[in-house]
């Protein structure tokens, strides 16, 4: 494995560590400053420079009982030059606040690059199948 390698697995390391203590600083700091995401819930586009982004992954996190789960698995790095890019099939599991359990699979692929010697996540998109039967629905039962 790689240095480079090596750096980006710790940066998803630190997403698990980081969701698991909802701690938005640390989810936050492997950010470049033009980050942004399309992520499971609305809207279309996020990102952190946006009024409140931060605010609102709090608040998101004020929805867990506990910990939350994030299990990134069959994750594949590809590095080239300053630019690099991970996919990898992702586990969110816990507890709500309202007792429900909740365990999903998802699509995850990010973009990174490197800034001054340090890899920052630029844009990340996770994603679930949706049936399609005419239904549109998510498809979050899937399991790999």
């Amino acid at each position: 494995m790689t240095k480079d390698e090596t750096a980006i697995r710790n940066i998803i390391a630190d997403q698990a560590k980081a969701l698991y203590a909802k701690n938005a600083d640390l989810l936050f700091a492997h950010h470049a400053a033009e980050f942004f995401s399309y992520d499971l819930d609305p809207p279309l586009l996020h990102r952190d420079s946006a009024p409140g982004a931060k605010a609102g992954t709090e608040a998101w996190f004020a929805t867990w009982k506990g910990p939350i789960g994030w299990d990134a698995r069959d994750v594949a790095v590809t590095v080239g030059g300053d630019v690099a890019f991970t996919t990898s099939l992702v586990h969110l599991t816990g507890t709500k606040t309202d007792g429900a359990e909740q365990s999903v699979w998802f699509r995850n692929t990010s973009g990174y690059r490197k800034e001054n010697g340090e890899w920052k996540i630029v844009h990340s998109h996770s994603s679930v199948p949706f049936y399609m039967d005419g239904s549109v629905k998510a498809a979050v039962d899937l399991r790999p």
